[in-house]
Parts: structure tokens; sequence; C-alpha cells
């Protein structure tokens, strides 16, 4: 599945939901599907750095493949981490590169996410590109 097929794929699960509470509540649900990171990854270099609260991703390149592991401390971090993982991790970095990330916004939730919010995404997905490009050098 691509990452625009993920993204329809949330869009229809959002659209189900008749208010923004209710979608914001759909976000702290996939929250409860969160991993955590070991304590010797969560470190400078995997913090997120302009995130509203403390966040950590990882970036793993396995023959072409950007592999993402990642831990948020708010409710809010964990369910739009467990999302965004779901869309950008395991893919290739060239699929991470060529997609633009302004697609998101078709799902119709970025709008609901406070200005600091939408910082905090705009700082996780800089991460990934990050690791996408290294990734694609082979520095990763």
């Amino acid at each position: 599945m691509s990452i625009e097929s993920t993204i329809a794929q949330y869009k229809e699960d959002f659209d189900l939901f008749p208010s923004a509470n209710d979608k914001l509540e759909y976000i702290f649900d996939l929250g409860k599907k969160h991993t955590t990171l070991p304590d010797e990854e969560k470190n400078d270099a995997t913090f997120v750095h302009g995130c509203a609260s403390a966040a950590w991703l990882t970036g793993e390149c396995k023959d072409g493949t950007l592999i993402l592991r990642g831990e948020g401390s708010s409710e809010m971090a964990k369910g739009m981490l467990t999302l965004l993982l779901d869309i950008f991790g395991n893919r290739s970095a060239d699929e991470i590169l060529s997609f633009n990330p302004e697609k998101l916004q078709d799902m119709g939730i970025i709008e609901l996410l406070s200005p600091v919010r939408q910082q905090s995404l705009e700082a996780f997905l800089n991460m990934v590109y990050g690791y996408a490009k290294r990734c694609k050098e082979g520095t990763l």
C-alpha cells in the first residue's frame, strides 16, 4: 500500500466521525497502540526538536527502506506518532522523498491541530525527510 493509499484509508476513518472532538479522540485511541523506545535510543540525536511535548524518532535504513520507530510523552504525541509511523514507516527512501507532505491535509485532521501541534508535525516531518535523504545517500 502506498503512502497515498494509507492516507486515503485514514481519511475514510476520519470521515466517519461527525465532530472535531471525535476525530481527536480517534487519534488518542491510536496512541494506545503506541510503542516505546529503549532509554539508550532516547537522546539528543533522536529528540524531535520543536515538538510540543517530548518525542523521539529513530530511523534505520535497510536495503533502501526506512524503518522508523518513535515514542511520544503526551496522549496527542503518541497518537500522532502512531498515525505518522504507519504512513511513513517501512517505505523506500524514494517514496518518502517524492511524497509531498502537503497531501497530509487530505486526511482532514491537520486543521484540527493547534498551531503548536502543527509545528510539532513539521518538526517530525523534517526528521523523517532527513532520515530518508540519509538512507538514500547511504549515510544512515
